[in-house]
């Protein structure tokens, strides 16, 4: 069983290397995690192309969601993109919150820091930040943004309700998170969830949604609610990598086990949840 700090180790060394990938090989694997599929072309990402504020630099294909769709971002707010990657996301969030707002990008790795903010300098883009740190403990204050986006990420992390608890602690009273992530309903055979390449390509480590949804509540968000729901479709030449045909034929009897879901949740204006200390 590998330790928290292995499980971060390896996604960091393994994104390290995707973010000197192309998005077309990222976007045909499972985020990017090798195993590149012939059968199909974005198994999880969503197309940008028509969004304003979508920079292709900036798009690695390694999305499972439109989150910043959904992220109701008003002109002037402080948005907050956790595993910002190559910067889409928060060039997407740039174009809604425009000139008098702010956007910081968290990513756990220097070279993806280091491609989104190159990509930050070309456009120009002075209220677009990045800073590299651990989204379990992030490098902000409490209380600053108005906005948290995230796509794909946080089934990444070991401790997810330690992110979420991260997220409620940055986002201001009245504030509010939309998050695309990758949950399962039901069992993952195990052969899928012991490898590598799946775990850092998002799927090895997603857990169950209920209990996933559950951690939301714990920390005191409320108004939760499922903006998107969509099943991923792993295809038989990723899956072969991994199972036998018996075993491939069960997994896919079965009802889609993998699913992309995009969650919203609010922090109350008044804090005054069991976590909390500010009442």
């Amino acid at each position: 069983m590998n330790t928290q700090q292995e499980i971060k180790e390896m996604v960091r060394q393994k994104y390290s290397e995707i973010a000197l990938q192309d998005k077309e090989t990222n976007a045909s694997s499972c985020c990017g995690a090798g195993g590149c599929s012939t059968e199909v072309y974005n198994i999880m990402s969503e197309e940008y192309n028509n969004i304003q504020g979508y920079n292709p630099d900036a798009d690695l294909g390694l999305g499972c969601g439109l989150p910043t769709q959904f992220a109701k971002i008003k002109k002037g707010d402080t948005v907050i993109d956790l595993g910002s990657g190559a910067g889409n996301d928060c060039f997407v969030a740039r174009a809604e919150t425009g000139e008098t707002g702010k956007v910081i990008g968290i990513d756990f790795t220097e070279a993806m820091i280091n491609k989104a903010r190159n990509n930050a300098e070309k456009l120009g883009f002075n209220n677009v930040e990045f800073r590299q740190g651990d989204i379990e403990k992030m490098p902000v204050t409490a209380n600053i943004a108005d906005v948290i986006v995230s796509n794909c990420v946080l089934n990444l992390v070991p401790n997810k309700q330690a992110v979420f608890a991260e997220m409620y602690r940055v986002l201001k009273p009245g504030g509010h998170f939309s998050i695309s992530d990758i949950v399962l309903k039901g069992a993952l055979p195990e052969k899928i969830k012991s490898a590598a390449e799946m775990y850092a390509g998002c799927v090895a480590s997603a857990i169950d949604k209920d209990e996933y949804l559950s951690y939301i509540g714990k920390v005191g968000f409320v108004n939760m609610q499922i903006q998107k729901d969509k099943p991923i479709i792993v295809p038989d030449d990723i899956l072969k990598d991994y199972l036998n045909e018996e075993e491939i034929t069960q997994y896919k009897a079965n009802d889609t086990v993998i699913r992309s879901i995009t969650v919203y949740a609010e922090k109350p204006v008044d804090c005054c949840t069991p976590n909390s200390k500010c009442c």
